[in-house]
């Protein structure tokens, strides 16, 4: 078959597609609507940077100017916000029990005479580290508030012997820490949440829809048809009926970056060439993951189930909630099976730290190996087209 000739088969078949494309809205849901509705939810989730006004609650047993000092300070803080005075611990912890408040600070009676007094004092702390980020962020600002109050004690102590205020700025912190945030100066969550969450369920829909293209031909007895089309050539009709979805999904990966990185200025110093290449690599090894499970296993339900459980499995190993290399040593191994994770560390290494694409070349050369992967099961695929017969 000449060259011409093949591209003109092609491109029926392209054109085949994008009728069946047409006619069935569950491609428009997957490949436009449900993804336009997944970025708005990520991007406006934590709009913000993080969560701020989280209720917490005090147990004041002191009652004192020192104690008062810290709950004022307390919910001066831009994350906290005091909503509640209990008068013993039970009703603090049954008040997170109800989740009326995520937090609160115990302070007992006699804190104030025992930090005049030279004594070490012992203030409490009670969170729900349920919701991890909250719980993190909570802790933070009480731990903050009880060195405020302990700096004011020993500020005022030192103060009433006669030295000076540099004296006594060296004497409660004799070590400074002078503190850069590399990458995300902000400490915007939304940052960390919406380019990794994002592209993973976009990469969702590209598992599922991949093998659902090719199983319904089946189903809906075209499969001979459009192998006909291809000349008996498998290799050009899975091509052809690819080509639609592959073009689409990667400008809507292609847009979804854009918006981040320049609408919303999300930091992004290794330029342009990552974010092209790496948007399009995932959405192709994704579906070529997806050609060969169905090559694998023709079967429209089996295919979709193991292109569905792949895919939710690569949120928990991709490393952007929690970092592979604190995982268990197989689990690391295993990691890099998932094309999520090779997107995540060029993302991370290339666009978010400016790092040239050579450094990732592991993770470059794993998604083109994702994309090689047909070549394995691709003939199965043509035989399930002519022989097999769906069953409901």
């Amino acid at each position: 078959m000449s060259l011409s000739e093949t591209i003109k088969r092609l491109y029926r078949i392209f054109v085949r597609e994008l009728v069946i494309m047409w006619r069935h809205p569950i491609y428009a849901f997957c490949t436009i609507i449900f993804p336009l509705i997944v970025v708005a939810f990520f991007t406006t989730l934590m709009n913000g940077g993080e969560p701020v006004e989280m209720p917490i609650g005090v147990v004041d047993q002191d009652n004192t100017h020192v104690s008062r000092s810290m709950i004022r300070q307390l919910d001066g803080f831009q994350t906290t916000h005091v909503v509640g005075h209990y008068a013993n611990m039970n009703d603090a912890r049954e008040a997170i029990q109800q989740n009326k408040i995520y937090a609160f600070l115990l302070i007992p009676k006699g804190t104030t005479d025992k930090l005049l007094n030279s004594e070490q004092p012992k203030i409490s702390f009670y969170y729900s580290n349920v919701t991890l980020v909250a719980g993190s962020l909570l802790y933070k600002d009480l731990k903050t508030v009880s060195t405020l109050g302990s700096a004011a004690v020993g500020s005022t102590k030192l103060s009433a012997l006669g030295k000076t205020s540099r004296e006594i700025r060296t004497f409660l912190q004799p070590i400074t820490i002078d503190l850069h945030m590399i990458g995300n100066p902000w400490g915007n969550y939304n940052v960390y949440l919406s380019t990794a969450m994002v592209p993973g369920v976009i990469m969702v829909f590209v598992f599922l829809l991949t093998p659902y293209s090719i199983g319904t031909e089946l189903k809906f007895h075209r499969s001979k048809q459009w192998i006909k089309m291809a000349n008996d050539n498998i290799h050009l009709a899975v091509a052809g009926k690819m080509l639609p979805l592959t073009i689409l999904f990667t400008l809507v990966m292609w847009c979804f970056e854009f918006y981040i990185f320049y609408g919303l200025g999300f930091p992004h110093p290794g330029g342009v060439i990552p974010i092209l290449l790496v948007g399009f690599l995932s959405v192709l090894a994704c579906q070529c993951f997806g050609i060969f499970i169905f090559g694998l296993l023709p079967s429209l339900r089996m295919s979709m189930s193991i292109c569905s459980l792949w895919s939710v499995l690569s949120f928990s190993v991709c490393g952007a909630t929690y970092p592979v290399f604190a995982m268990d040593s197989m689990l690391q191994s295993l990691a890099q099976i998932f094309p999520l994770r090779h997107y995540y560390m060029i993302y991370q290494m290339c666009i978010f730290n400016g790092y040239p694409l050579s450094y990732a070349w592991f993770h470059i050369m794993s998604l083109a190996i994702f994309a090689c992967l047909p070549i394995f099961t691709i003939r199965n695929i043509k035989k399930a087209m002519l022989v097999y017969v769906y069953i409901p």
